[in-house]
């Protein structure tokens, strides 16, 4: 196994789903013979679950990661590169390549297309290896950007990059000296721009896909239950202050 596919392993079992589901085993094992513990144990982890789902906690976790930086507005200078880092796709023959993409990547893909409309003379950089596809994600965006109008010959695929930290490693040796955008969800946004600033460039953020929208305006009762899709940003939000603690160590 190696060290990519091990660091994988870690950050999925150190989720807050898989910890509650465990967390839940094992007050199911204390209740023959400590039922006291047993019940405090099956409380916290229920406890826990409802809070994650519950939109306001949710909300509340992920929003400051996805504020750090503004929605990208155009820039009088020239601008010479959009970088659209990976997300992944699930390769089907029977599919387009834009409907192989994961949402995140769609999400990508959809914000570099409107800055090249903004900005015809850039050169859009498509990243992402085959980790587990018969294709990279750097060539399946480019498909999809193709399938979309796009100019393939306007697009440089980087196909070596396994996550941020190659991404930055690989694409920067590229941008140095010049004005490019980063595109990448907005609550991966703060690593992603310390990874490329780590290599010596200044990226111009283009955060897109945020989880939360209108933060402080009005919610409907429905929004009051707890929901998958609340427990999804609560997992968000950990697994991206994880990949901050990581950074942090290792620099």
């Amino acid at each position: 196994m190696d060290l990519f596919t091990l660091k994988k392993i870690i950050g999925e079992l150190l989720m807050p789903l898989p910890i509650i589901i465990i967390t839940l085993l094992v007050g199911l094992l204390l209740f023959k013979h400590r039922p006291a513990m047993a019940k405090a144990v099956l409380s916290i982890a229920t406890l826990a679950l409802l809070l994650l789902s519950y939109m306001p906690v949710a909300n509340r976790l992920i929003v400051n990661l996805e504020q750090q930086f503004p929605v990208y507005t155009p820039i009088a200078e020239k601008l010479d590169y959009i970088v659209i880092l990976g997300c992944g796709h699930t390769s089907d023959t029977k599919l387009a390549a834009t409907q192989e993409l994961k949402i995140c990547s769609l999400q990508r893909l959809t914000e570099g297309l409107r800055i090249a409309n903004l900005h015809p003379e850039a050169i859009m950089i498509t990243s992402g290896a085959a980790i587990y596809d018969i294709s990279s994600n750097a060539e399946k965006v480019k498909q999809a950007a193709v399938e979309l109008g796009f100019d393939g010959n306007n697009i440089i695929t980087e196909s070596r990059p396994k996550d941020t930290e190659d991404e930055a490693l690989y694409i920067s040796p590229l941008l140095i000296d010049k004005n490019f955008v980063l595109i990448t969800n907005a609550n991966h946004m703060p690593r992603s721009m310390t990874y490329f600033e780590n290599q010596g460039v200044k990226p111009i953020a283009a955060p897109t896909g945020y989880y939360v929208k209108n933060f402080s305006g009005n919610k409907s009762w429905q929004e009051h239950f707890p929901d998958a899709n609340e427990l999804q940003k609560s997992q968000s939000f950990w697994y991206e202050t994880l990949g901050l603690i990581w950074q942090w160590v290792k620099s």
